[in-house]
């Protein structure tokens, strides 16, 4: 898509920060003649968008499901600003706003996706990639929210509002859908059921069970049948010796997903309302949406690996959540805790390979990893929100949480132990563990005061405090030549810190119906140590695995944001128009690198950066029964200091991009410069029964996937996605045919690592570059069935 096109793309319209046709919402929901609005509670008070001084979007539940929205990569499509790098179910996806982000492009390795941006279940921190369904809405925020919401939203928010059990009656809704992605031999299919029951005049339930078979689209075509016997690398003109030493699997980067919710509600007095829910969800992704067409010659949906790299995360989510009107305020008291569990298996041929420690003289060697982790979280929220009719508006708040985790790694090596002739019979070359925990402490507040009736000028605060406690350890049982025992090199460290966060919003009602603001806004993450032994001053010759100096901790980050925006309903309210203009500065940005001896991951600082972009948003509705909606965002972060960090200092480390220089004006990596999305909803009757079409189209611009492109990053070429649908509605059904990118589109979303690992090791080809690819197009049918109505 040219930027020709694209700015008509934006003069049209660009979906409002409520994008949703006009249905109702929420419960709490006013009825406007022309567009409907969402209420939300974003802010910590019930207000619908249009009436806030704060750059978000509403997406309702009707939204979620008309657009099949299923995750946070779908999400981002529908939210200027705002980038979720598609890198398939396997490993939770970079999520990145206004393209606050240092770290190269590929997996995170984190539950939640790490980076700039909390996620919440409802006013629960979360860490998960939650399967939005029977949602009330979703809320993103867009810049920093530290002063309400803490920790890691340095770029912004994001909260999950599931629908809450109803007094209204009972209810019972059945869903069932299938579809077939083309390159794939089995069709993806899906079945739900939402259950509401009201027990009695003070108590509900509301309860959904869901399942999701998404088939594979990408082939391991090159899979060892022995590892340790088969020769990985055979001879592809003898089809005799690639059959003997190499099996196939298809389709083999599928997914399953199964979860559920259990909510109860309480309301013992017509003041309080009580509200528990349970949530669980099961990923059992199958492998990588990654090609290796450069770096091994496979086909456009083939994998080089070697090993097929099933993942299993189990995500459970307790909260208990307490409001009860005081008269002069609402006191509100969450409570969550979260548990994730996580065991998967990769391919770790190449990581040794490119070390070439001696793995390259055993013909048949291959690698793998099995990695096991338990994260727990407890999180508690306390806070007072002023009610009284009076100029001034108050919240206070006190906020905890403790994170620990627990994770272990294990690298395999087949039959080296034979070829070197030494007693390991389990194969273990490396293992490592790491016990983490980080405690956070915070009371938070914000005071409001109507100078006039038509300016509003706010004042927040938050002061925290936070622990990290890391132990870890690290053994080379290949190398310690001890048959059973593992010796582990262990080491301690902790890092703690305190500070505070200020926020300033004023609020110009110019008329009933244009509310503009400026914001100036701080946000922050914590910093802490990283899971690596420190080396030793003699560094052995043989394979090493430490961290140097400026290796062992790294430093918070804060940003500072200063930011004009408008929200603006027109033309009778059918015309809603909302802008955001904005610069934010960043201070020692954590920059996601690995060792220098070892390759291990960790985290360090980098130099200063900014960004500074454009959002817009729009629906306007040209009749009652026809919508258009779009978005776009012009985005524009970079460094503002050099960073002459190199390998040539040996404490010194890799820096933010290995043992390259970075400097003033180098573009951070990650997300595009230009995007916009843009579309149509159109209402009508077929025979008596209402008939809905829709259109959206989301262009990403181009994207690099290192800082400035050092250290041998590329730019990778953007990419415009269609979809269609159409929606029939009969008594209790709904039928909906559907078709997800249309075009059949294909583009490269992300990348492993980088093109110097396009090489040979004496005979092996590297297989550790290669390239992320979107879902092909997806056509099919999904229905619908109210027994309630």
């Amino acid at each position: 898509m040219s930027l020709k096109n694209l700015k008509y793309t934006a003069l049209f319209a660009a979906i409002s920060s409520a994008i949703t046709t006009p249905v109702q919402a929420d419960d709490d929901a006013e009825a406007f003649r022309g567009l409907e609005r969402i209420s939300v509670t974003a802010t910590r008070r019930v207000n619908t968008v249009q009436d806030i001084p704060v750059n978000i979007t509403a997406l309702g539940g009707d939204v979620l499901e008309d657009n099949r929205i299923t995750d946070l990569v779908d999400i981002s499509k529908w939210v200027p600003g705002m980038t979720v790098v598609d890198q398939g179910g396997r490993a939770p996806s970079p999520i990145i706003v206004r393209g606050l982000n240092t770290g190269s492009l590929g997996p995170t390795g984190e539950n939640g996706g790490g980076g700039t941006v909390g996620t919440y279940l409802g006013d629960v921190p979360v860490y998960v990639d939650l399967h939005m369904y029977d949602m009330d809405r979703i809320e993103v925020l867009i810049g920093p929210q530290g002063t309400l919401y803490g920790a890691g939203t340095l770029a912004g928010a994001i909260r999950y509002l599931p629908n809450k059990p109803s007094f209204d009656g009972i209810e019972v809704i059945a869903n069932g859908g299938l579809s077939q992605t083309s390159e794939s031999d089995d069709p993806n299919y899906e079945a739900s059921t939402i259950v509401n029951l009201p027990l009695s005049d003070t108590l509900a339930l509301r309860a959904s069970v869901g399942y999701d078979k998404t088939a594979g689209f990408i082939d391991y075509n090159y899979l060892v049948r022995e590892a340790g016997v088969s020769n990985p690398q055979p001879d592809f003109s003898n089809p005799a010796d690639v059959a003997a030493n190499l099996r196939s699997k298809e389709d083999a980067n599928g997914d399953e997903t199964l979860f559920g919710r259990v909510g109860l509600r309480w309301t013992p007095a017509d003041n309080v309302d009580v509200n528990f829910t349970y949530y669980y969800q099961k990923d059992k992704p199958e492998g990588r949406t990654l090609v290796h067409r450069e770096s091994f010659g496979t086909g456009k949906y083939e994998s080089g690996y070697r090993f097929e790299e099933p993942n299993e995360m189990k995500n459970q989510v307790f909260s208990l959540e307490v409001e009860a009107d005081l008269d002069f305020a609402s006191l509100v008291v969450a409570l969550g805790k979260t548990d994730y569990d996580e065991i998967g298996q990769r391919d770790q041929t190449d990581l040794l390979l490119n070390f070439e420690y001696g793995y390259e003289g055993f013909p048949s060697f291959a690698a793998f990893t099995r990695e096991v982790a338990d994260e727990d979280t407890f999180t508690g929220e306390v806070r007072l929100v002023s009610q009284a009719d009076s100029k001034l508006q108050w919240i206070v708040g006190a906020f905890y949480n403790k994170f620990e985790v627990d994770s272990t790694s294990e690298e395999f090596t087949p039959g080296i132990p034979e070829f070197w002739d030494i007693d390991r019979p389990d194969n273990l070359e490396y293992m490592s563990f790491l016990d983490e925990t980080i405690k956070e402490k915070a009371i938070f507040g914000e005071l409001s005061y109507d100078v006039t009736e038509a300016l509003t000028v706010t004042l927040g605060a938050r002061v925290y405090d936070y622990e990290d406690d890391v132990k870890q350890g690290f053994a080379l049982p290949l190398l310690d030549g001890e048959p059973i025992d593992i010796i582990f090199n262990t080491s301690e460290g902790s890092a703690d810190d305190d500070g505070s966060l200020f926020k300033f919003n004023a609020a110009y009602q110019a008329t009933d119906d244009i509310l503009t603001y400026f914001t100036v806004s701080e946000g922050y993450r914590i910093g802490g140590g990283n899971a690596v032994a420190p080396c030793d001053e003699d560094l052995e010759l043989q394979q090493n695995v430490c961290a140097l100096p400026n290796e062992l901790f790294y430093d918070p980050d804060e940003t500072l944001n200063f930011e004009l925006g408008t929200h603006s309903t027109l033309l009778d309210n059918t015309l809603e128009f909302n802008a955001a203009i904005y610069l934010i500065k960043w201070d020692k940005p954590q920059v996601p690198t690995v060792t220098t001896n070892g390759s291990v991951n960790i985290t360090t600082n980098g130099p200063k950066a900014e960004s500074k972009g454009v959002e817009l948003s729009s629906r306007y509705l040209l009749t009652e029964d026809w919508m258009l909606f779009g978005t776009y965002a012009y985005t524009n972060a970079e460094l503002t200091e050099d960073s002459l960090k190199s390998q040539q200092d040996p404490d010194d480390g890799n820096g933010p991009v290995g043992g390259e220089h970075a400097y003033d004006g180098d573009r951070l990596p990650g997300s595009p410069e230009h995007q916009a999305s843009f579309g149509s909803t159109y209402t009508t009757e077929l025979n008596g029964m209402p008939l809905e079409f829709g259109y959206n189209m989301q262009y990403t611009g181009d994207i690099y996937t290192k800082l400035g492109n050092h250290d041998n990053g590329e730019t990778l070429g953007g990419y415009t996605l269609h979809n269609l649908s159409a929606k029939m509605s009969y008594e209790n059904w709904d039928f909906t045919l559907f078709a997800d990118n249309f075009t059949d589109k294909y583009a490269v979303t992300s990348v492993r690592t980088d093109f110097s690992n396009v090489r040979e090791v004496n005979g092996f080809d590297l297989r550790r570059y290669g390239k992320y690819i979107n879902t092909p197009r997806t056509i099919g049918l999904r229905v619908k069935y109210n027994f309630a109505n």
